[in-house]
């Protein structure tokens, strides 16, 4: 069971921020994402999940309110991975004023590869997609999300600005 929790934990840190700074505008957005894990677990330990009554992890959807400056839209760049994927690093491979790419490699806890995909649609709209392979705990993970971006307003209100970018 620990292992799902980390996975899921693991999905949450590493799905792309609010607007993967590019073009965009600053303020209050609305980010959905669909997650979808595969986990390596050994049999006994997935009919021990099943027995106990445990969700077995499936595509599910996380919505969330970002808060972006206009110094962090401008940066155009990824934000950085937080919290315990800090041995993570993002290489943008290719920008235009309508899409980017990114590639990610992760030598810690969770090592692998990902690739970020995102196409802007306006400055107030964003789609995309990440997918990441490699090893959690030494257990095969892939790991695959759709994202889109919605601007809402200028105003952040009480949500907080996200992570500065470095």
């Amino acid at each position: 069971m620990r292992t799902i929790t980390l996975l899921c934990a693991a999905a949450l840190v590493l799905a792309p921020g609010a607007a993967l700074a590019g073009p965009g505008r600053a303020g209050l957005w609305n980010i959905a994402t669909t997650m979808n894990m595969a986990i390596s677990l050994p049999p006994a330990a997935l009919a021990r999940m099943k027995a106990s009554g445990a969700k077995i992890p499936g595509p599910r959807t996380v919505t969330s309110q970002v808060c972006m400056t206009q110094a962090q839209v401008d940066a155009a760049t990824p934000p950085p991975v937080a919290g315990r994927q800090r041995d993570c690093s993002t290489h943008v491979t290719a920008r235009s004023a309508t899409a980017m790419t990114a590639d990610m490699v992760c030598k810690g806890p969770m090592a692998g590869t990902g690739h970020i995909q995102v196409a802007y649609q306006g400055a107030e709209h964003y789609a995309g997609s990440y997918s990441f392979a490699g090893t959690q705990q030494g257990r095969p993970v892939r790991n695959s999300m759709r994202f889109r971006g919605d601007w809402v307003q200028a105003d952040c209100g009480a949500v907080k600005p996200a992570a500065p970018l470095h």
